[in-house]
């Protein structure tokens, strides 16, 4: 009876081996840098640094054109109220003269009348 349960005993602990040992050939494929799992997590990895980079540079060229914007709105602004001022004057100048008899060319004239 001894040598029955040490005959099982050797065949359960044969048993267990081959398994360690099938379980540790998968292991070592799945982590495996070039087709694995490390692999697929290595390119995950360098593809976030190249995206930090990249969204680092888009941040700063943003800025720079929030900038530039800022600058140009102020310049459009300072020149509109100098229009507004310049359009304001020209309502204090008096109606033309009206043409000469047999003058060909076209006078422009503003009318003081509303506009529709």
């Amino acid at each position: 009876m001894e040598f029955v349960a040490d005959v099982l005993l050797v065949a359960g602990a044969l048993g267990a081996g081959l398994y360690c040992f099938i379980l540790a050939r998968r292991l070592t494929r799945f982590n495996d840098l070039e087709t694995g799992v490390g692999g697929a997590v290595a390119v995950l990895s360098a593809q976030v640094d190249d995206l930090t980079r990249t969204l680092a540079a888009a941040r700063e060229t943003a800025e720079g054109s929030s900038a530039s914007l800022e600058d140009l709105t102020t310049r459009a602004e300072d020149v509109a109220k100098r229009l507004e001022l310049m359009v304001a004057s020209m309502h204090d100048l008096s109606d033309p003269p009206p043409p000469a008899e047999g003058s060909s060319r076209p006078v422009f004239s503003r009318h003081a009348g509303g506009r529709a």
